[in-house]
């Protein structure tokens, strides 16, 4: 699960650099204000995430069932909120957009919700 972690860690943070500088460059030309500014809070929290996956690979055993289903979380909701976002920027600046994407954005933000709420139990659980 480290290694995962560490792995998926890495290539999320890769990615959002690449992401970042994509749309800061080349999608700044198709793309509204509107659109940029949802395609960075992909980047954000893709980034975002990334770390916390990487601090948590080194800090953590990540051998317990919470640990494990935290780093599925935490991996699965990013994939899903900032890569919908992605979607729908990219597909609304063509003039097509992805509406079937809409949905997937939340679903994704429930789940690094749920990642972040098991982080903090497992906190409240070692502290008790």
């Amino acid at each position: 699960m480290v290694l995962l972690a560490q792995f998926v860690g890495a290539f999320f943070g890769m990615t959002a650099i690449i992401f970042g500088a994509f749309g800061a460059h080349a999608l700044k030309k198709i793309m509204s204000p509107e659109q940029l500014a949802s395609f960075e809070t992909g980047v954000k929290y893709q980034m975002y995430h990334a770390l916390v996956l990487l601090i948590l690979s080194f800090n953590m055993n990540l051998g317990t069932t919470l640990e494990k289903y935290m780093v599925y979380c935490f991996i699965l909701g990013t994939f899903l909120f900032s890569f919908s976002i992605y979607g729908l920027c990219i597909s609304g600046a063509k003039g097509r957009k992805w509406k079937f994407l809409g949905p997937i954005t939340p679903m994704g933000g429930l789940f690094l919700v749920a990642g972040w709420a098991m982080l903090l139990y497992s906190f409240i659980q070692n502290y008790f």
